[in-house]
């Protein structure tokens, strides 16, 4: 198991190698400005290699936060980046303190490397031991119970083969469980967050999170609706001023723009967006699908503003201007899609009056 976790020296260093801005300082740590995910793909040998080798290069380009979740690729996401760091460090390219290492928990998982029906699964892994009992699992396949959780944490660990995971995020639990009251799930967050501080202490994990789809960007009339502000509460309520609820993650495009325009949240009595919120609150962002799996490629190419760069850079470079946003999560497997994003890494990110200029043309 490789030791150790993100640091403000490991990470600095690891900026300073690149002498460029494309770094974003949040909690001491300098984090690069586009990160790598590792959601799509088959749950096969070639495409653990394309993974693996993918995040490798992007490292190697300057990318120091890695994205993934334990359900990504029934598990082979996580086990292809713990692949790729352990080559990285053994031939000391990098070093663990230098890099960022997110995954996400919550959801019921498979395990691409064990060929098996996937309830028998289920019913052999988690049920006979008693990890989880009838009505643990929602509608949604989602499970956020504590034994649940800790059985998760510790195959993420080894998947990755961490001692530390420096961000474990909570997957979708509002969207995973949309039977359940909101007085409920916040009871039930409590509870993860107290799970999620205990490891905390015993250095298993560095920072916890909430990785949603649609509850960040609901307007507050909507079930699906949480309120940052409120959750934040909670940690300070579980974890005091140091606790570690520090990040969350959303989706936020030119299509999925409601985190950027939407007024829905309400921070200290005043109506924010989630991005302004996030900001006051001290929350860092990652945000997903920046290029819509790649169908805002062909609208991009249509655009002026997209002119002087790739779509894929385009549409990286307004995410990762964004006031807000600490890096857009780009997923990427091919070397030619490696290439080709990794553009964005030679040049800066835009200043606000270029962002503002940007926004200006894009809606003329």
């Amino acid at each position: 198991m490789i030791p150790g976790f993100a640091t403000p020296e490991g990470t600095k260093t690891f900026s300073e190698k690149f002498l460029s801005k494309n770094y974003n300082k949040f909690q001491s740590l300098s984090l690069s400005n586009v990160g790598i995910g590792t959601y799509l793909g088959e749950p096969d040998s070639q495409t653990d290699l394309m993974v693996k080798d993918a995040v490798k290069k992007s490292i190697m380009s300057g990318i120091n936060v890695i994205d993934t979740a334990i359900n990504y690729r029934a598990q082979k996401s996580e086990r292809s980046i713990g692949q790729a760091l352990s080559e990285l460090i053994s031939d000391n390219s990098v070093t663990r303190d230098e890099l960022f290492i997110c995954t996400k928990n919550g959801y019921v998982t498979n395990d691409g490397d064990i060929k098996e029906d996937f309830m028998q699964y289920i019913m052999r892994e988690l049920g006979k031991p008693g990890i989880v009992k009838e009505g643990d699992i929602s509608s949604g396949y989602h499970c956020m119970t504590i034994p649940y959780l800790e059985d998760q944490l510790e195959r993420s660990l080894k998947n990755l083969n961490l001692e530390c995971i420096d961000l474990m995020y909570l997957h979708n639990a509002v969207e995973g469980h949309p039977e359940m009251s909101k007085s409920q799930f916040l009871e039930n967050l409590k509870k993860v967050f107290e799970f999620y501080e205990l490891k905390r202490k015993e250095g298993k994990i560095r920072f916890y999170g909430l990785a949603t789809w649609e509850c960040f960007r609901a307007n507050p009339d909507n079930p699906m609706f949480l309120s940052l502000e409120d959750v934040v509460k909670l940690a300070q309520e579980v974890g005091g001023p140091e606790h570690g609820f520090r990040f969350i993650q959303l989706p936020f495009n030119l299509h999925f723009d409601q985190a950027l325009l939407l007024k829905n949240q309400t921070v200290n009595g005043s109506q924010n967006s989630i991005l302004e919120s996030a900001i006051e609150l001290g929350i860092g962002v990652f945000t997903s699908v920046p290029l819509m799996q790649g169908r805002l490629l062909e609208w991009a190419k249509s655009k002026p503003v997209f002119s002087t760069s790739s779509p894929s850079v385009g549409l990286l470079q307004f995410i990762r201007s964004t006031p807000g946003v600490l890096a857009p999560l780009i997923g990427q497997k091919s070397s030619t899609h490696v290439d080709e994003n990794l553009e964005v890494m030679k040049i800066s990110a835009m200043e606000k009056s270029e962002f503002d200029e940007f926004v200006t043309k894009l809606v003329s």
